[in-house]
């Protein structure tokens, strides 16, 4: 059989193999690395480490002239993979070509006035207006089809549902959930493993959720950044200006005029744009929203869209990433932290070093794997940065002496560590069930608000004070001043916030014995069962811990399981050793058993919703409505007496159900004039 006459031409040599291999690794691991990062809200490499695998894989392409399709140079935004309906864009989103170098974009401009502003960390979202109205919100999806979320977009905080112009307007912005908002939402998730990353993640669920009462709650925001199409009605007036202008600057000023909040920009050309970066820069610390960087836009609309686009990037536009300062220093020792997921996470201690403004001495490694890609050892020489400016990073070891050991036991526990592989990535875990730091929990609870309420102590807090070995029981959190020097090198600490959580913390030694009841977390003992328990047993600490399975099962609320469950736990020798040594560092408050006359809300059961006027909360209302007798579920049944809502007329389920049973439903002023409530609040707490 012929063979091909020119078939030698046509076969790659070894060098090419070889590098067409390199190809696949990297793109292997960019991969990997951005599903972690986007879907699954891990990060197995430093956002450096990403860069410089990056930049090695378009050099690669650009040297051989073979790009993959599974390429990420190729591929543009997340992939959709939740229920929403899909919608291709009629204008096509493209990615945005990058650098860290000012002469880049001093280059970049040219004679040419640009458009500086923020690169906001969000979810790109497309929205369309038609007659004056929110039509339709679309994310960005992968650049050609996204995710429709109108009802989602229509609770962003401070979109407009309806602006002046009424033609036909498309623009994109980007949706942001602020630090401050993100930092206070993972306060209220007690669920470690569930507490979200940083808040592009959180904006990113929030954004694209089923139920927009989510959405709302979340207090998501929009920044517009760009106008796609502005037609139809209105162009002598409203639209006049933006459809003559061929500035971007000025599309930017009209759409702020409509009243939308504009991302943060300003004017630059090539003579400014140093400085213009710097003052950006300068602004990092004390902004509130998050950015990986910034946007440098041509301003002359039509000379930028002369320039065309490549087959991933626009040539009017290029993104700024930081160029990440660095420091050397040392590596002193790797601590290893325990969390409550059983992972055992690599923490860098090195000399500390000055960076963007701040000192710092600490790095997370994040698993296994990537200390073995920086080979790290005690005294090796490091490179430190803040990625981002924000979020401290080791960008490599100089010295590379490999000679950190992987501890075999746990330094909470002792237990037995082993490691293993998840998702192609190294992590070290605890082998042992009881292990004190997968009971994180428990002692979130112990210190919650209706608890033994030590206002301060989060549960990141307690995970890093369990994870060193600082505290092993209960009564240790009394004694939490001793950590003085640890506690104020965390995140968020300093000598103020340290001051105020031990002043907490001894208000907390002194409680009740409903709240060291309900602290201990025992199965199905809420705070209205507690309550409930601790009035039986004239809240006498020595009876109620001693109740015996048949004397609980005579307290309204109480059932045969939940006895025996409760009759156990305090049984249980561990258990009574744990709850003897707190009795020693608390006092008991009197608490003064009301009269059978003041409870006068007896066998009445209510529920209630909405915002309130004049309680401070709806724990306030309800711990009033459980003083006098009553009980509040959640959920309306034909159990409920009645249903507590300012907004009576609303389409809510809840009202809807009450509705469908005949449930009454009253407003906190009725409730309160028909009880005779007169209230005030100490500490949050209604007195009357």
């Amino acid at each position: 059989m012929n063979q091909p006459e020119h078939q030698e031409t046509n076969r790659l040599t070894h060098q090419e193999v070889q590098k067409l291999q390199e190809m696949k690794e990297r793109i292997d691991l960019l991969n990997q690395a951005a599903k972690a990062y986007y879907q699954e809200s891990r990060e197995i490499m430093p956002n450096i480490e990403y860069d410089r695998l990056y930049d090695e894989l378009a050099a690669l392409e650009a040297e051989t002239g073979v790009v993959l399709s599974s390429s990420p140079t190729v591929k543009v935004g997340y992939e959709v993979l939740s229920d929403l309906p899909k919608e291709a864009h009629e204008f096509r989103m493209l990615s945005l070509d990058k650098t860290k170098e000012v002469d880049t974009l001093s280059a970049f401009l040219g004679d040419k006035a640009g458009v500086l502003s923020w690169k906001l960390d969000g979810l790109t979202i497309v929205l369309t207006y038609e007659g004056g109205r929110l039509a339709k919100a679309v994310t960005r999806g992968n650049g050609e089809i996204g995710e429709v979320i109108t009802n989602n977009a229509r609770v962003f905080a401070n979109l407009p549902l309806e602006i002046p112009f009424k033609g036909k307007l498309v623009l994109r912005g980007e949706a942001v959930i602020t630090y401050s908002e993100f930092e206070k939402i993972n306060s209220q998730i007690s669920e470690v493993q569930a507490k979200y990353k940083n808040p592009r993640n959180l904006c990113s669920g929030s954004v694209r959720q089923l139920n927009n009462q989510i959405t709302k709650e979340r207090n998501v925001q929009f920044f517009a950044f760009a106008l796609v199409q502005a037609s139809g009605a209105g162009t002598a007036a409203a639209a006049g200006k933006v459809l003559r202008t061929n500035s971007r600057n000025d599309q930017l000023d009209w759409l702020a005029d409509q009243g939308f909040q504009v991302v943060a920009h300003r004017m630059t050309d090539g003579k400014t744009i140093s400085e213009d970066v710097e003052w950006f820069a300068s602004q990092m610390e004390t902004n509130d929203f998050p950015s990986d960087g910034l946007v440098l836009l041509i301003d002359d609309i039509q000379y930028g869209e002369s320039l065309g686009n490549t087959s991933k990037f626009p040539r009017d536009s290029l993104a700024f990433k930081w160029r990440d300062e660095r420091k050397e220093t040392i590596l002193q020792e790797i601590e290893w932290s325990a969390s409550r997921t059983g992972l055992i996470n690599p923490v860098a201690i090195f000399e500390p070093v000055e960076l963007e403004g701040t000192t710092v001495s600490r790095a997370s490694v994040h698993n296994i794997s990537i200390l073995r890609q920086l080979e790290l050892g005690i005294g090796d020489a490091i490179e430190v940065y803040k990625a981002n400016m924000i979020i401290p990073q080791i960008a490599e070891n100089l010295t590379r002496s490999g000679l950190v050991a992987i501890p075999e036991v746990c330094p909470v526990c002792g237990g037995h560590t082993a490691i293993k592989s998840e998702n192609q990535v190294e992590v070290l875990v605890c082998t042992n069930d009881s292990c004190l730091a997968k009971q994180i929990k428990s002692f979130t609870h112990f210190v919650s608000r209706d608890a033994m309420n030590m206002e301060g102590l989060s549960e990141a807090t307690i995970e890093k004070l369990i994870g060193k070995g600082l505290i092993t029981e209960l009564a240790d959190l009394f004694h939490i001043e001793h950590f003085k020097t640890e506690i104020t090198e965390m995140e968020g600490f300093g000598e103020k916030s340290f001051a105020k959580l031990i002043a907490s913390v001894k208000k907390a030694s002194h409680t009740t014995t409903v709240r060291l009841l309900y602290s201990l977390g025992i199965p199905n003992i809420g705070l209205a069962n507690a309550k409930t328990i601790c009035k039986n047993a004239d809240y006498d600490w020595q009876r109620i811990q001693n109740l015996l399975p048949e004397e609980l099962v005579e307290i309204d609320g109480v059932g045969p399981i939940m006895a025996e469950a409760y009759a156990r736990f305090f049984a249980d020798e561990k258990n009574q050793q744990i709850i003897e040594d707190v009795l020693k560092e608390i006092t008991f408050e009197e608490v003064p058993v009301s009269e059978a006359g003041e409870q006068i809300f007896t066998d009445m059961v209510f529920v209630i919703t909405g915002s309130l006027e004049h309680f401070e909360n709806r724990e306030a209302l309800k711990a009033l409505i459980e003083s006098k007798g009553g009980k509040v579920t959640s959920s309306v049944t034909s159990k409920t007496t009645s249903l507590i809502n300012n907004d009576a007329l609303s389409n809510s389920s809840k009202n809807k159900k009450a509705k469908e049973l005949g449930i009454e439903i009253i407003t906190e002023e009725d409730f309160m004039k028909r009880y005779e409530i007169n209230i005030s609040f100490k500490d949050g707490t209604p007195i009357e």
